[in-house]
């Protein structure tokens, strides 16, 4: 048997001639890297459900996540719902570049990573002004009121104070200005210790910064590295390879972080 070993060519017995499941072993160790990632986005998750199911009371997305930029409050869900759509377009134009890469259309390859670079700057950029708008809180803020915290709204512009106690319990008219008059405490905005949309619940604010945060640094780091292979298929690369795999291979990274974030969305903001 030793004998036999020692007739193989060192080229062919560790070389494997060819990756099992008949892909490159480039894109096998990607799906490897893509399926470890998914278990701590779903760890993730997991324990924010658990978190949630747990307490009391909890923000709801439509009235946390209002506001549009230069237009101010009062748009439900709506800028999040573009950032959405946009990083969905952006999947379907890394599948175009994956496709003319297959076609070695090296033009089609960089008119559809660039879009897809665009849309991934889009992404980022406003997940960066939605973190400073959590962050800043709402116009008014929460108050500590005999019935608990409550965040504090204005409707029929401006006239009329209502209290939000979460779970969809809001009080308005002389009694929401009673336990107003009467409120102990104020708190604005969130961090990591406290944030005004649900005081009882400090750990909703931990959960978004980081699930949120740890996304938006993946979502940033497939927009650095569309735009170096990007570059690289400027320059005639992958010409002089004869294949476009790398496209293919940073594509899959770039459609794990779009399915990823169809979780985090529904998880934050619609349920």
């Amino acid at each position: 048997m030793a004998q036999h070993v020692d007739n193989i060519s060192k080229e062919e017995l560790w070389g494997g001639n060819g990756s099992p499941f008949r892909i490159s072993y480039g894109k096998q160790w990607m799906w490897m890297f893509l399926v470890s990632d998914a278990l701590t986005f779903g760890s993730l998750l997991t324990a924010y459900g658990f978190a949630r199911h747990q307490a009391d009371a909890w923000p709801i997305g439509e009235e946390t996540f209002n506001a549009m930029p230069f237009l101010g409050d009062g748009y439900p869900l709506l800028y999040v719902a573009l950032m959405t759509f946009i990083l969905i377009v952006s999947s379907v134009t890394m599948v175009l570049a994956v496709e003319a890469g297959h076609r070695l259309d090296k033009k089609g390859v960089i008119k559809w990573l660039l879009l897809t670079v665009v849309g991934g700057f889009f992404f980022v950029g406003s997940q960066a002004w939605e973190w400073y708008h959590f962050i800043h809180g709402t116009h008014y803020g929460s108050v500590l009121t005999a019935e608990g915290w409550a965040v504090v709204d204005y409707i029929n512009e401006g006239k009329d104070l209502i209290l939000k106690f979460g779970r969809g319990v809001i009080v308005d008219g002389a009694a929401a200005q009673s336990l107003f008059d009467g409120a102990t405490a104020t708190m604005q905005g969130a961090n990591l210790i406290e944030n005004e949309y649900a005081p009882e619940v400090p750990q909703y604010a931990n959960f978004f910064f980081f699930i949120t945060g740890f996304h938006g640094f993946h979502v940033f780091s497939g927009v650095v590295i569309n735009l170096i292979i990007l570059i690289n298929v400027a320059r005639g690369v992958y010409d002089k390879r004869g294949h476009f795999e790398m496209v293919e291979k940073v594509g899959l990274y770039w459609h794990f972080v779009d399915l990823v974030w169809v979780f985090v969305f529904t998880f934050f903001y619609l349920v």
